[in-house]
């Protein structure tokens, strides 16, 4: 596939689905975007993307790649009232990268596979820094003649590219296990804080510490820096997570298998989502632990010490 001739799609211009695009342009291809906020068409645009009217105007794409928030909105981008997949020209790849629940990839890859279109199950992790760069790890699913005509999509925005069969749901599968670790973990750094901080502990030497010691992941060294900060401006939002463990928990659910860890934080994610916090950065899950005073946002904290 030839960069310069292949036309190139974007739904969804997120904090993922905006690195995406930016990636895509800097290596050549041509870009055309769509998302329902104005404010980042333009912003693509800017960097010299072409922006469409509604998903059902993207035209002869070769590839169209979906950033979208949940399955609901997957359906509607490609199959609503001016949804894309009727209008593709035969054979198009469409690689699907929003967290949805395994069998709802499935069931979207027999039906694009039905109207003459290919599908890629193609979820991601890495987040906006990593998308920016072209960084992102993919975990993807799907028919080998679909992974041969997207070669140089995924070169340029991802960094690791793992295969997990010729089947969607497989990519989706992994993903939701990331997710299950990275729900939990995010809700035990929170909690680790919130008891360090109850105790009386500095928070800055706290997180460094721990950092530095047997009890960190990458989730803690990666979100509580948002805490210390007093920063709940969403990179991953609380109801993310309200979503993305609900899909673990139905998933296990259906096969009668327990999940105790993952409840528990669905729990957390939900205590914080019911509490007003459900738009705010998911480190914000630490807002739910009572009888601890936060780190003021930095700004805040600023005009303090100014005043003082």
């Amino acid at each position: 596939m030839n960069q310069q001739a292949c036309r190139v799609g974007v739904i969804g211009l997120g904090a993922m689905g905006m690195g995406v695009a930016g990636s895509l342009l800097r290596a050549g291809f041509e870009v055309y975007v769509r998302d329902v906020r104005q404010e980042a068409m333009q912003k693509a645009v800017a960097a010299g993307a072409q922006a469409v009217v509604s998903p059902a105007t993207f035209g002869e794409l070769d590839v169209l790649l979906i950033y979208v928030v949940n399955a609901q909105q997957t359906e509607q981008v490609l199959f609503g009232e001016h949804g894309a997949a009727a209008h593709l020209r035969h054979g198009t790849v469409v690689i699907g990268s929003s967290t949805v629940a395994p069998e709802f990839a499935e069931m979207l890859g027999a039906r694009l596979n039905a109207m003459g279109l290919q599908f890629i199950d193609a979820p991601v992790s890495g987040g906006a820094v990593k998308a920016a760069a072209g960084e992102m790890s993919m975990m993807a699913s799907g028919a080998p003649e679909a992974f041969a005509r997207c070669g140089p999509v995924f070169e340029a925005i991802c960094s690791k590219l793992y295969r997990l069969g010729d089947q969607p749901g497989q990519g989706s599968k992994v993903k939701m296990i990331n997710q299950l670790l990275a729900g939990v973990h995010i809700a035990a750094a929170a909690e680790a804080m919130a008891l360090g901080l109850r105790a009386g502990c500095d928070a800055d030497a706290l997180y460094e510490v721990i950092s530095n010691s047997a009890g960190s992941s990458w989730m803690f060294q990666n979100r509580v820096p948002h805490i210390l900060a007093g920063d709940y401006t969403p990179l991953s939002a609380v109801n993310i997570f309200v979503k993305d463990l609900g899909i673990v928990l139905d998933y296990a659910k259906k096969s009668v298998f327990p999940l105790p860890l993952s409840a528990a934080a669905h729990q957390m994610f939900m205590q914080a989502s019911a509490a007003g916090h459900g738009g705010e950065d998911d480190s914000a899950v630490v807002k739910i632990f009572p009888g601890i005073e936060l780190p003021a946002p930095k700004a805040a904290r600023q005009a303090t010490e100014q005043a003082a």
